[in-house]
């Protein structure tokens, strides 16, 4: 796993041994970053079920302007922060070890809002879409910012009236689907 373009490109990440994460791979990542580039300067980015964080590293790498990362596995949480020293970016990232729904409930308190919120959760995740709404609801996410989820290419799709679909790519086992909020 290696961060793709950017002023870190080349670098290698760590990664979580086991099943318990699956990292997005290099040919996903970069149609992805392909499809945002434009959007990721000087932007806040919220990566969403992170693992060891190589989506929201990428954004920081490619110029966004903070990165907050929400993992609850401490063996990826731990992975999260050593690839984060690696590359000296703590100072451009907030980490929560903690639950996805209280992550949410923290940032809203703060009053926290971003500009692209990518989300990997495990597939076929039954509340994903309680948080999309939890998101839209509570302003999370900036007007016109972008929600892109990573899912299994057979599941559920998602429905929010503030959201618009803009981009969908499918490949064997998995579909990333990147929203706007209108």
């Amino acid at each position: 796993m290696r961060i793709i373009s950017g002023k870190f490109r080349g670098t290698k990440l760590l990664s979580p041994e086991g099943l318990n994460t699956r990292p997005t791979t290099d040919r996903i990542k970069e149609t992805l970053f392909n499809i945002i580039n434009f959007d990721l300067l000087e932007c806040s980015f919220l990566d969403l079920f992170s693992g060891s964080g190589q989506i929201g590293i990428e954004a920081l790498s490619r110029g966004a302007k903070t990165a907050t990362f929400v993992e609850n596995n401490k063996a990826a949480f731990a992975i999260l922060e050593k690839n984060l020293l690696k590359i000296r970016l703590q100072n451009s990232a907030i980490t929560y070890k903690i639950d996805i729904n209280e992550a949410l409930n923290l940032i809203y308190l703060q009053k926290e809002t971003f500009d692209i919120i990518f989300m990997d959760p495990p597939y076929h995740y039954v509340n994903l879409q309680q948080i999309i709404d939890f998101i839209v609801t509570n302003d999370l996410l900036t007007p016109s910012g972008k929600i892109i989820i990573e899912d299994a290419s057979d599941a559920n799709p998602i429905y929010n009236d503030k959201l618009i679909l803009i981009k969908e790519k499918v490949y064997t086992t998995t579909r990333i689907s990147i929203f706007e909020r209108i």
